[in-house]
């Protein structure tokens, strides 16, 4: 998704949302953030990042017993890790604890050592966090469905 498409829904649908009582754009919003967070929720589950492509494979797709590995980051979408946070004038879904650190340095492709003691590597670029065609659509439809009770 470019800049280009959120900035425009942005312009759109701010105007009407802030013309809106506190308690309806805290009710907007708690929706919002249910609905974007399930939305996330299924992609990590897809293993796709926003743009749709997927996300770069492991290198090792067994472990140390030769057992094939699960896909990554099955634990990371759940709600105990996932959350969402808004109130009437905000909406935020990220990660808590240490997961968080973890999310952060497969979001940006960082360094990190992937266990005490072992080399630092960098890891490949998985956004697990970001606003898809999707996310747009869904924040649209609805808001205007919100509006339009």
């Amino acid at each position: 998704m470019s800049d280009h498409d959120f900035d425009e829904l942005i312009e759109t649908i701010a105007p009407l949302i802030l013309q809106m009582h506190p308690a309806g754009r805290a009710v907007l919003m708690a929706k919002l953030a249910l609905e974007l967070r399930r939305s996330q929720s299924r992609r990590i589950t897809m293993q796709r990042n926003p743009d749709g492509t997927t996300f770069q494979r492991r290198k090792n797709i067994r472990d140390s017993n030769g057992d094939i590995r699960l896909r990554m980051f099955n634990k990371v979408r759940t709600y105990r890790f996932l959350k969402e946070q808004h109130t009437a004038d905000y909406v935020a879904i990220g990660f808590v604890g240490r997961i968080a650190r973890i999310a952060r340095v497969h979001q940006f492709g960082l360094n990190d050592r992937p266990g005490k003691g072992q080399n630092f590597i960098r890891y490949p670029k998985r956004e697990l966090l970001g606003f898809s065609q999707e996310d747009i659509r869904l924040i649209e439809r609805l808001t205007k469905e919100f509006l339009q009770k």
